[in-house]
C-alpha cells in the first residue's frame, strides 16, 4: 500500500514550509513517485529472504524458495518444510531460522499482521519479535506496507546522508541527530523518508 502520491506531495509540501532547505532539495530532485507493499506475511518473509544480498540475487532466491514451499502465502506450509529442503533452495542456515521464526509466531497467533497495534511503537515491538526482524525492516514493512504517515527509519544510512546533503552537513550525520533534527516534522516523516531515499536515488524496495 504505501503512501500515497496525494500524501506524500501534501506532506512534503507541509515540510517544505516548515524547513525551507527541505523546500530546496523538493525544488531540485522533484516529488518521489509512491512506493509500496502489500500487506501481510509474504512481504515480510521477501524481506527476510532478501537481507544483505543484492536486489537480483534476492528475486532468484525468492523465486526458489517460493517454488520449493508451493503455498508461498500459507506460513503453515513454510512451518513443514526441513532445513534440508530450504537450504536446497538457497537460504542459509541463519534465514532458515528466521524465515521459521515468522512463520511460527504467525501460525501459532502470537503475531496478527492484519491487526498490528496503532501506536508505531508497540508495532515496531511486535514485528521485531521475529528473529530476523530489526527495527529497520519492522520501520520499512510499516511505511510501504500500511502506510504509517510518521515512520522515520533514523538508523538508516541512506537516509542519514541524505538528510546531511538536505540540511548542509559535511558529514553523515549520526542515527541520534537525524532523529533529533526531524522532531520538528512529525506527522510527516514518512513521506520525508520516502523523499531521503528519493533524493539520495537509492531503490529501498
Amino acid at each position: 500500500m504505501g503512501l500515497s502520491a496525494e500524501q506524500l506531495r501534501a506532506s512534503l509540501d507541509a515540510l517544505a514550509v516548515i524547513e525551507p532547505r527541505f523546500a530546496k532539495a523538493l525544488a531540485q530532485a522533484g516529488y518521489p513517485e509512491p512506493r509500496g507493499r502489500d500487506t501481510g506475511y509474504p512481504t515480510l518473509l521477501r524481506t527476510i529472504v532478501g537481507q544483505q544480498i543484492s536486489f537480483k540475487a534476492a528475486d532468484s532466491v525468492w523465486l526458489k524458495v517460493a517454488a520449493a514451499v508451493g503455498e508461498i502465502t500459507d506460513p503453515a506450509a513454510m512451518v513443514l518444510m526441513t532445513d534440508e529442503e530450504l537450504r536446497a533452495a538457497g537460504l542459509s542456515r541463519q534465514k532458515i531460522g528466521y524465515c521459521r521464526s515468522l512463520a511460527e509466531l504467525i501460525v501459532a497467533g502470537e503475531l496478527d499482521l492484519e491487526n498490528l497495534p496503532e501506536d508505531d511503537e508497540e508495532a515496531i515491538a511486535k514485528l521485531t519479535a521475529v528473529k530476523g526482524i530489526g527495527r529497520w525492516s519492522a520501520e520499512v514493512y510499516l511505511l510501504f506496507a500500511e502506510g504509517r504517515a510518521d515512520i522515520w527509519p533514523a538508523g538508516d544510512l541512506a537516509v542519514q546522508e541524505s538528510v546531511g546533503r538536505i540540511l548542509g552537513h559535511n558529514t553523515r550525520p549520526t542515527e541520534k541527530t537525524v532523529r533529533e533534527v526531524a522532531k520538528n516534522w512529525r506527522p510527516h516523516r514518512g513521506a520525508a523518508a520516502v523523499f531521503a531515499w528519493h533524493h539520495y536515488k537509492i531503490p529501498v524496495i
